[in-house]
């Protein structure tokens, strides 16, 4: 059995997940170019993540690789990453963040997710997705579009 397409199991853990922030959007731009600013975590993460000053990856291609997250304030938190071709996800010991894409007609698909981890904090997330979720996912994925413009 093949495995689903990418951006169908990313909506998939952003259902299960009760995601504060999910959003998909066709973009009509190659899929190299978008997946070239989404899978380079190390220099885009920090311009497409507006409280993220770095995002540290160890170089090379292993699918599984520890990252650390610093924040525009100093705060650091460790991640795991999971990356392969169209599929991205980030996980801490507080929050899960994923990225997606697959070429559709013209252009792309392209799905970015955030959520938190901890039970107790699902009143936080579910408050988030209410007042800002939609939108802020809406601009990631702008910001994604507009660096692989770029490219």
């Amino acid at each position: 059995m093949s495995s689903p397409d990418p951006v169908l199991r990313l909506r998939v853990l952003a259902a299960g997940l009760r995601a504060g922030l999910y959003a998909e959007e066709h973009l009509p731009l190659p899929y190299d170019r978008v997946w070239a600013v989404a899978s380079d975590l190390q220099a885009e993460l920090p311009h497409l993540v507006s409280f993220l000053r770095e995002f540290r990856v160890p170089p090379g291609d292993a699918g599984r690789k520890p990252a650390l997250a610093v924040g525009r304030s100093g705060v650091t938190e460790s991640f795991q990453v999971r990356l392969s071709p169209g599929w991205c996800l980030m996980q801490s010991r507080l929050i899960v963040g994923g990225m997606a894409a697959t070429p559709e007609a013209d252009g792309t698909r392209f799905a970015v997710l955030g959520a938190t981890r901890p039970t107790a904090l699902l009143p936080a997330q579910w408050l988030y997705g209410r007042l800002l979720g939609e939108r802020r996912g809406r601009a990631f994925v702008g910001r994604v579009a507009e660096r692989a413009s770029l490219r």
